[in-house]
């Protein structure tokens, strides 16, 4: 989200070793967040109503790409805002 970007953004500004620090807490959270949608979407694809849908093993495969590209793109754009509330998190530990 701009909250998350913008929040990056102003580590920049920081000490060299401070923004790498916050640079990796904010890979670190956006990773969590795409693991998280990617175990949501899998979830959902479980669902009786996707029976049915694309039964093969290859269509299988296609579609276990297809929802980690789709989760990792959805985390890449804050998704569900998990990332920018652990970063929030992180930021206010000693």
């Amino acid at each position: 989200t701009v909250a998350f970007v913008s929040r990056l953004r102003s580590t920049q500004t920081e000490s060299r070793p401070e923004t790498k620090s916050t640079a990796e807490m904010a890979k670190a959270a956006q990773a969590f967040e795409a693991i998280f949608l990617r175990q949501m979407i899998a979830s959902m694809r479980q669902s009786s109503l996707a029976e049915g849908l694309l039964q093969s093993s290859s269509g299988d495969q296609f579609r276990a790409m297809a929802d980690a590209r789709l989760a990792d793109d959805m985390a890449a754009k804050g998704g569900l805002g998990i990332a920018d509330m652990l970063l929030s998190q992180w930021s206010k530990q000693p």
